[in-house]
C-alpha cells in the first residue's frame, strides 16, 4: 500500500516510484535479467493494473514476467501459495529495494548448500537526534548525547526452498515476520548472509529521497549498459 511513502503513493504504487528515469521495480528487473534470471512472477494486489500495464509480459527486458493476483493482501510469504509453478529453490524479494547485491551469487550459494531459507542481511545504524536520559524515581542516572545503535536487519531479499510452503497457512495474510517465528518454533534452520555493499529500502520516505540523490552518482552500480 505504500503508506510510509504517502503522499507520493496516492497516485503510483510503490514499485513504480521513480529513481532517476526508471521505476524502482524496473531497476530490480534489469538487475535480475543481467544476473541470468529468466522468469519473474510479480505478486500484485494494490493498483495491480498499473503494474501490469507497465511491465506487460516482460518482452521489453527479454524476460518472462507473469503475475499472481491476490484478492486480498496476503503478505510477503502468504502470496506464495498462489504461485503454482515454483521451482525447488527461488528468490523472493520486495519490489522497492535499491541495492547492488549480486543476486545470482546469492541464489547459487543457497542452492549449493541446499538450504531451507536464506536471508540477505545488512548492518544498519539507528540515530537518535536527542540527548537520551536514563532515569529512576525522577533522578538522572545516565546521559547519552545523540546515541547510535547498530542492528543487523533483513534486506527484504530471500532465497527459499519450496519445502517452506508447508509452514505457510493458505488463504490468509502471512508475513516474513510470521514465517520466521514459525520456523524458529519448529527449530528449522534459517541462514543469514551478511551483505556490505549498497542497500536502501525506499519504502521509507527519508531513504527514498536519499536514493534519488544517490542514484545518478552511483548509477553504474545498479544499471549496466
Amino acid at each position: 500500500m505504500g503508506t510510509r511513502l504517502r503522499p507520493y503513493t496516492v497516485v503510483l504504487p510503490k514499485p513504480l516510484m521513480p529513481i532517476g528515469e526508471y521505476p524502482i521495480l524496473e531497476v530490480v528487473i534489469r538487475q535480475l535479467v543481467r544476473r541470468g534470471f529468466a522468469h519473474i512472477t510479480i505478486a500484485v494486489n494494490h493498483q495491480a493494473e498499473l503494474i501490469k500495464a507497465f511491465f506487460g509480459d516482460g518482452g521489453k527486458w527479454n524476460v518472462l514476467i507473469d503475475y499472481s493476483l491476490e484478492d486480498q493482501p496476503l503478505g510477503t510469504m502468504g502470496a506464495l501459495h498462489l504461485i503454482g509453478d515454483l521451482p525447488a529453490h527461488f528468490l523472493v524479494m520486495n519490489g522497492d529495494i535499491l541495492t547492488d547485491l549480486d543476486f545470482s551469487d546469492f541464489y547459487e550459494d543457497h542452492v549449493l548448500h541446499d538450504r531451507l531459507f536464506t536471508i540477505s542481511s545488512y548492518r544498519r545504524e539507528q540515530y537518535v537526534d536527542y540527548g537520551v536520559l536514563e532515569t529512576a524515581d525522577g533522578k538522572l542516572q545516565g546521559f547519552h548525547e545523540k546515541p547510535r545503535t547498530s542492528y543487523e536487519v533483513s534486506m527484504g531479499i530471500y532465497m527459499v526452498n519450496r519445502e517452506v510452503l508447508a509452514y505457510l497457512p493458505e488463504g490468509q495474510a502471512f508475513g516474513f515476520d510470521n514465517l520466521m517465528l514459525e520456523l524458529l518454533r519448529a527449530k528449522q534452520p534459517v541462514d543469514v548472509r551478511s551483505f556490505d555493499g549498497y542497500w536502501l529500502d525506499i519504502g521509507r520516505a527519508d531513504d527514498y529521497v536519499r536514493a534519488i540523490d544517490e542514484f545518478e552518482r552511483l548509477k553504474d552500480r545498479f544499471i549496466h549498459a
